[in-house]
């Protein structure tokens, strides 16, 4: 399927366009496509019913924002990717700490440790228009945030959810808080569990997952402008993949954390907050847990962990009437080990002595400002200081090998103008900096790690507008971006595609990773409109172009237009819903060379695929939503999906790892007031 790029782009551009979030106004029950609520901000409640299917991890629940996309590799722990950016490009922190997987072929992203329902807001800033939430930002950040709601009196609310689907999927959830107004403790628990899903075909994918967490928090609150909360996290998890040769058996994810709020200590100083947080992840991959292992393979197993340790402290200050300034530090430490095993026997984990490959400091200051113009201007801006250093060693003989060490700098400037009660358009200018990464270095340019690439460098203009009327909300943006040192990498069988002394053999494949100049600019737009009682249109397209400069090739790994439209119709307890998504070709590819999530595989088709969903409010308190997905049983994949794998008991590999075929769900939601 073809569609042309920019009559599309220009007729959902001629709408009127959004302004600032009103709750009251064009809500959802089952929500389909959040909105941007602010320039380039998008914010929504992962604790509503979603469709398609209600999101199991962080990243398949991006994917309904315009301009996400996710790269699949089996039925869960697929990698976010935001417009056409992925991997630590996109920075991802859940309650404010930010933290990274232990698997260097991105088994476990950070979104990964993520069950969406268990948190109460995300938040999507698109570009480098922040500088608050440490480095490396040139994609833009999502935050997953618990919110501490005071207690005016003792007393108990909660949520809980249960849903179950095709392939024996099943989920649950329970969010419980007591509190006083001197005291609070939060205790949620998740789980979610699936046997392998099958493609459009009828052919099984292997992809069966479990998944589960315990998250408690509990605060003190002596007044109402101070808060101190502590909190810890265990989770667990496997999931089999259907894009290589061993899966995931042990996620294992243990974090704690503790943080301070105080607000409105003084004219000057109107808020401080600090944290702590310190997250272990323990990772093993093998090929014969989950899978029947190949006669003529060893038994073979890989044990990364990562620690994870962060301290953040930031102050608002008010400067007069106009401005507002938060200025603030933080510190990540990085500490990653791994041990191996391949042999003709079974062997534990515990046998093998772990060897240390990284160890890493990552050091920042930052000011971010809001100065009023005039009534309805504002000036939004911010600048960023980070000292990286790392070491790297022998993954194999724990021998230094390497070192690293970048000043990188930040920044950002927006012009923000309400030009009506309901209109706003904005400007802005935004640069990033980013160091090589951990996988960057050791996966593609192998275990010796002696090859420093030079830090990414995003230069980016990001403008648009904004329209929040009562019948109809909608946004624009477009964005154009520079990208020097891009990290692009290679992996092929074939060798001799890779720039001289920069290539490295690992599991039978040629790999390497260098810098190249990109260019890359977009747009993407959404509306919803209630054009007749009780019915509601929504919409969203995106779209980004992204050239290879220095290879005078396209930017491997982007992903083709996305428009997606919708129906809603809601007339007291009920409501009824459809998506349509629709997928255009993609013909610029650069085989085998992309990023350290995955590698263009070929050219693609387009495709179209229909949601249908319905809910009923029995009371306050009960919700009850179901859909069905992929309608037509549409046996499809996407552009930047991995490649299958042969997996011995599943139909041959396919090019791509195909996406689920028809999928029913029934899902239900209560409230606890």
């Amino acid at each position: 399927m073809k569609f042309t790029r920019l009559p599309i782009a220009l007729a959902i551009a001629a709408m009127p366009f959004a302004s600032h979030a009103q709750n009251n106004t064009l809500s959802e029950v089952v929500v389909t496509a959040p909105r941007m609520s602010d320039p380039l901000v998008v914010v929504t409640d992962p604790k509503a019913p979603q469709a398609p299917v209600p999101a199991s991890d962080g990243a398949s629940f991006l994917k309904n924002i315009p301009g996400f996309n996710v790269i699949r590799k089996g039925g869960t722990d697929g990698d976010p990717v935001l417009r056409g950016l992925a991997g630590s490009r996109l920075n991802v922190l859940l309650d404010g700490a930010e933290f990274h997987g232990g698997c260097g072929m991105r088994m476990d992203p950070p979104t990964a440790y993520v069950y969406p329902e268990a948190y109460d807001k995300v938040t999507v800033i698109k570009g480098p228009q922040t500088v608050r939430y440490g480095n490396g930002n040139l994609a833009g950040v999502v935050l997953f945030d618990r919110e501490a709601k005071p207690f005016a009196e003792s007393g108990l609310h909660g949520v809980a959810s249960a849903m179950a689907g095709s392939w024996g999927r099943a989920d649950a959830m329970g969010d419980v808080t007591w509190g006083t107004p001197d005291y609070y403790v939060r205790g949620s628990g998740t789980y979610s569990d699936s046997d392998d899903y099958e493609d459009g075909n009828g052919a099984k994918v292997h992809s069966a997952f479990n998944r589960k967490s315990v998250n408690v928090v509990g605060g003190w609150t002596p007044d109402e402008n101070t808060r101190l909360e502590l909190s810890a996290v265990r989770s667990e998890g496997e999931a089999a993949y259907a894009d290589r040769s061993m899966d995931g058996v042990i996620f294992d994810r243990d974090g704690h954390g503790i943080r301070f709020e105080k607000k409105n200590i003084s004219d000057l100083l109107r808020k401080v907050e600090a944290q702590y947080n310190h997250n272990y992840i323990d990772h093993v991959m093998d090929n014969y847990s989950l899978r029947t292992k190949p006669p003529a393979a060893n038994y073979m197993w890989n044990n990364p962990d990562r620690e994870t340790t962060g301290i953040r402290a930031s102050a608002d200050l008010g400067l007069g009437q106009s401005a507002v300034m938060t200025v603030g530090a933080d510190r990540q430490e990085n500490e990653h080990t791994l041990r191996t095993y391949s042999g003709t026997t079974i062997v534990s984990v515990e046998s093998r002595t772990r060897v240390k490959d990284l160890s890493s400091t990552t050091t920042g200051t930052f000011g971010e400002l809001i100065y009023l113009l005039a009534d309805k201007q504002r000036l939004v801006s911010g600048l960023r200081y980070d000292r990286y250093s790392a070491d790297r060693y022998n993954a194999m003989t724990g021998a230094a090998v390497g070192s690293a060490d970048e000043n990188l700098t930040s920044g950002f400037v927006r012009y923000e103008n309400d030009l009506s009660a309901a209109t706003t358009a904005y400007v802005g200018f935004g640069r990033a900096q980013r160091a090589m990464d951990h996988w960057e270095a050791t996966t593609y340019n192998g275990i010796t790690a002696t090859r420093q690439l030079d830090p990414e460098s995003n230069n980016q203009i990001d403008a648009g507008l904004l329209w929040r009327g009562g019948d109809l909300s909608a946004s624009v943006s477009a964005y154009y971006s520079k990208i020097a040192d891009y990290v692009l990498t290679y992996s092929s069988a074939a060798q001799g595609s890779c720039p001289a002394g920069t290539q490295n053999m690992m599991s039978g494949m040629w790999n390497c990773a260098f810098n190249v100049d990109a260019t890359r600019y977009g747009l993407e737009a959404d509306a919803a409109w209630r054009f007749a009682d009780n019915w509601t249109a929504r919409g969203g397209y995106a779209w980004v172009r992204a050239d290879n400069d220095s290879m005078d090739v396209p930017l491997a790994q982007t992903p083709p237009q996305e428009l997606r439209f919708g129906l809603d119709y809601g007339a007291g307890p009920v409501t009824v819903g459809s998506l349509v998504r629709i997928v255009g070709r993609q013909d610029r590819v650069h085989l085998r060379y992309g990023n350290i999530v995955g590698q263009d595989i070929g050219e693609t088709g387009g495709f179209a695929t229909l949601a249908l969903n319905a809910s009923y409010r029995i009371n306050k308190t009960a919700l009850i939503s179901a859909g069905i997905d992929n309608v037509f049983d549409r046996a499809y994949a996407e552009h930047i999906s991995r490649a299958g794998a042969t997996i011995s008991g599943y139909d041959p590999a396919t090019t791509r790892v195909n996406e689920p075929g028809r999928f029913l769900w029934l899902k239900l939601n209560l409230a606890l007031n």
